[in-house]
């Protein structure tokens, strides 16, 4: 899963796109609103996690402005603000979920991963497509019983296209969901990982799109 996380304090912010990325996530970390909406518009987030207290521009006003443009990406904030007036108003404000500072890293993966699950349609904790069982919580993957071990990168390869299946992800899509923005990435790394998970997975388990990108192909 591709995240934004939107956190001006860089102690919390380091801290949690450290936390989140443990547990699978690719996380793009912004401490500004300006520099939130700019990585919106020139990139495809799964999720959003936003705190209301940035320096350019209140959270909630920004959430607020996101939503009348018809931008729907899950938004969970992340604020000090415990009232429950500002719950309120945050869930109003288009908020998808609301948790307050200090916090739990392990609560705010199952809100995460609840809000995916939401988004897609789905209320199991658990993906299943034909003999693959993916849980994208504890990152545990099983083909036809049997458990089986991947690298993380495959694994986040992996979840984000059976998260997306009947669509054709392009490479900058999948490698966005595998390496976030920082990481550096070579220009046979994609290939490699599709490769693998072809070898250890199936081979008609991913279609190349030529042109376009990969699709979840045949069942396992």
């Amino acid at each position: 899963m591709h995240l934004l996380l939107i956190e001006d304090d860089a102690l919390l912010g380091d801290g949690v796109q450290a936390g989140l990325q443990a547990h699978g996530f690719s996380v793009a970390w912004v401490t500004r609103a300006a520099d939130a909406d700019a990585a919106l518009d020139s990139t495809a987030f799964d999720l959003v996690v936003l705190d209301l207290g940035l320096p350019d521009q209140d959270g909630l006003s920004l959430l607020a402005r996101w939503r009348r443009l018809g931008r729907d990406e899950p938004v969970l904030v992340l604020t000090a603000r415990d009232g429950v007036e500002h719950r309120v108003t945050g869930l109003n404000a288009g908020a998808d979920d609301y948790l307050v500072k200090p916090f739990d890293l392990d609560e705010l993966v199952a809100r995460l991963h609840a809000l995916m699950r939401r988004a897609a349609g789905r209320a199991a904790p658990v993906i299943e497509y034909g003999g693959l069982r993916f849980e994208p919580a504890a990152q545990r993957l099983w083909l036809h019983g049997e458990a089986v071990t991947l690298p993380r990168r495959e694994r986040a390869l992996l979840q984000a296209l059976l998260q997306s299946r009947g669509q054709v992800l392009t490479p900058v899509q999948l490698a966005d969901r595998v390496y976030g923005w920082t990481d550096g990435v070579e220009s046979n790394a994609l290939a490699v990982h599709i490769h693998n998970l072809r070898r250890k997975l199936g081979d008609a388990l991913i279609d190349t799109v030529r042109g376009e990108g990969y699709r979840l192909g045949t069942p396992p």
